[in-house]
């Protein structure tokens, strides 16, 4: 990162900006080129292990699934807080905003897990706390949950 001052390193800055975040892209590597994708997103943060974890889901099978199932690797990135900053010429705009980027590994949860994975999503849009009974076990089948 060039900018090191505006980088954020501390973790509980993170999560807060991670909670205001919409929408989270995933870049994955499919052969010739990167495959991004915008997904809906949870997260949960084991402070113990200081490990993050993100969740997404998709259908049972796509290019996504395909791309997942050769290779593991995957970058990912979300912002928020975004503001246009007016100039007075065109090099003078700019934009405020709060990101987070980072890679990892990506699989898929195996079926009693994949539940789990729903709900850290559905935390992130809705102060509702579903339980498993919540959720429809047809929808639960015909989706995957990474």
């Amino acid at each position: 990162m060039n900018r090191k001052d505006k980088e954020v390193k501390n973790i509980d800055n993170m999560i807060n900006i991670i909670k205001k975040c919409d929408i989270i892209r995933i870049g994955l590597f499919d052969n010739e080129y990167p495959y991004i994708i915008p997904l809906n997103f949870g997260y949960y943060y084991d402070k113990n292990k200081s490990e993050l974890e993100l969740y997404f889901h998709g259908a049972n099978t796509g290019k996504k699934l395909d791309i997942i199932k050769n290779n593991d690797k995957a970058g990912f990135e979300m912002d928020c807080s975004t503001e246009l900053i007016k100039g007075s010429n065109p090099c003078n705009y700019s934009m405020n905003f709060e990101s987070v980027c980072g890679n990892g590994k990506i699989s898929i949860l195996p079926e009693e897990e994949k539940l789990k994975g729903l709900k850290y999503i559905m935390k992130q849009y809705s102060s509702n706390n579903f339980s498993n009974y919540d959720f429809k076990s047809k929808a639960v089948e015909k989706n995957n949950s990474f």
